[in-house]
């Protein structure tokens, strides 16, 4: 038995890491990365020095990067879906009427 064909995988039904980002970060990392190259592009055509874009794309990358990384060491795996459905809940149900608590 100890000398086994099949090799054990031990991250099934486990969520994907990338580099310490968690689940959808890395979607959302992906997505600014490609956000970012579109600016530099439109930056670039606009006639704008080179050196300066590459400048504002640095720096906007810094602060994508650190704020993905914020997100997911904060929230975790779902705790961001988890903060946003808890803003969509009501604070209060009103009924202005009692049809619904009578009996027909």
């Amino acid at each position: 038995m100890a000398n086994s064909v099949y090799q054990v995988n031990k991250g099934i039904n486990r969520s994907i890491e990338f580099k310490g980002l968690k689940a959808q970060y890395i979607w959302y990392l992906g997505g600014g990365v490609v956000g970012l190259l579109i600016v530099f592009a439109i930056m670039y055509i606009i006639g704008l020095p080179t050196l300066v874009c590459i400048g504002v794309i640095l720096g906007l990358g810094t602060l994508l990067v650190m704020k993905i990384y914020r997100m997911s060491n904060q929230y975790g795996e779902y705790g961001l879906m988890k903060t946003l459905a808890r803003k969509q809940v009501p604070k209060a149900l009103r009924s202005r009427s009692r049809r619904a608590f009578l009996k027909r």
